[in-house]
């Protein structure tokens, strides 16, 4: 079997993936709880000689060689996946490819592999990030925001005032922290929804916004643009990957 592992910010989250086309049930894990090497270990029972583990990481090295090492000892070495100068006809902007995160890249793979596009990819993790791909399987080029959780983190941080928890996102708040979290929330969705226009004006057509991360559902709420929700298009892209690097039906 092989096993598509997405280790991102925050989470880890885990797909098998049985044959080309298709990826298994997705599991999720935070790996910032004290319990989570404990919490993976009825996954890891499933794991058996022969399995391969495709790893995808932009955690920090230490989370990083935690999960290699519970593979390692559980038979499945992991295979670190790295952001490719090309790869299944995905052609990457950066001069320096390996500057560009290994999520972004895989799911470019992702998108490219659903068809022609273009397409504009936004994952509303940790970070808000903003991805431009053509129908020809180009990248254009991205940008990178604080999410909308991390805007008020910093306010917070710099303006212990407006160290306010909750609230909920309105046109025009009429307290402090509904203010706050129409304000985050509209700062992100005010990029994502000039990215589309500047998409549209260099490409000649609209794109089609595929979106995902732990912020999706929230994000894509307040967006006046027709978005497709992806939740799994960093798992989809490792598929891609993998079947690119030779790997069948395992």
């Amino acid at each position: 079997m092989n096993w598509l592992l997405d280790l991102g910010n925050s989470r880890l989250k885990v797909a098998a993936w049985p044959r080309p086309g298709e990826i298994g049930e997705v599991q999720a894990w935070s790996h910032g709880a004290t319990d989570f090497p404990a919490s993976l270990q009825p996954w890891l029972d499933q794991l058996r000689p022969g399995d391969t583990c495709w790893l995808a990481s932009v955690a920090g090295s230490e989370t990083t060689a935690v999960v290699a090492e519970l593979l390692a000892r559980h038979g499945c070495p992991a295979q670190r996946v790295r952001t490719l100068p090309e790869a299944a006809g995905v052609r990457i902007a950066y001069a320096e490819p390996s500057r560009l995160g290994v999520d972004r890249f895989l799911a470019l793979l992702s998108a490219h592999a659903r068809g022609p596009g273009p397409w504009l990819l936004v994952s509303a993790g940790s970070a808000l990030t903003v991805d431009l791909l053509d129908a020809s399987g180009q990248h254009i080029g991205g940008v990178i925001a604080p999410s909308p959780e991390h805007m008020r983190a910093a306010l917070a941080a710099r303006f212990p005032a407006l160290a306010y928890a909750g609230g909920e996102a309105h046109a025009f708040a009429t307290d402090t922290a509904d203010a706050l979290a129409g304000g985050s929330l509209g700062a992100a969705a005010g990029l994502v929804e000039r990215s589309q226009r500047e998409a549209t004006r260099l490409l000649g057509q609209a794109p089609t916004v595929l979106l995902g991360g732990g912020g999706g559902d929230r994000l894509a709420a307040a967006l006046e643009i027709d978005v497709e929700p992806a939740p799994a298009l960093v798992l989809e892209g490792l598929a891609v990957y993998a079947a690119h690097m030779g790997v069948g039906e395992a």
